[in-house]
């Protein structure tokens, strides 16, 4: 069994900022790329940021220079640090992790419960 567990939404004001978590635990074997996903209220789900195993990174171009994604490897845990927030960032955040379980032979993807970030005045 996996578990993702995210933390850090909330309610933000324009310009500000917010850093967003997201914890793996159980029978994990091996994790490849971790993402943040973002999905407002009648959009689809889309890629925010993504980091693979080497710590290459890529970003949606419209959070580019605002946002930050990293991970800590020993602590099975990505982060966003999100900056300069914009009232189109308003979303539910949900992260991703590509990772193989302790009993399986291949790599699965997992997700978080989601948090909602607000930014409004």
């Amino acid at each position: 069994q996996v578990q993702l567990v995210e933390s850090g939404g909330g309610l933000v004001q324009p310009g500000g900022s917010l850093r967003l978590s997201c914890a793996a635990s159980g029978s994990i074997f091996s994790i490849n790329a971790m993402g943040w996903y973002r999905q407002a209220p009648g959009k689809q789900r889309d890629l925010v940021a993504r980091i693979t195993k080497g710590g290459s990174t890529n970003y949606a171009d419209s959070v580019k220079g605002r946002f930050t994604i990293s991970r800590d490897n020993a602590k099975n845990t990505v982060y966003l640090q999100m900056n300069s927030l914009k009232p189109e960032d308003t979303a539910v955040y949900y992260c991703n992790f590509n990772l193989r379980h302790t009993y399986s032979r291949s790599p699965y993807d997992y997700w978080g419960q989601g948090t909602q970030v607000t930014v409004s005045s």
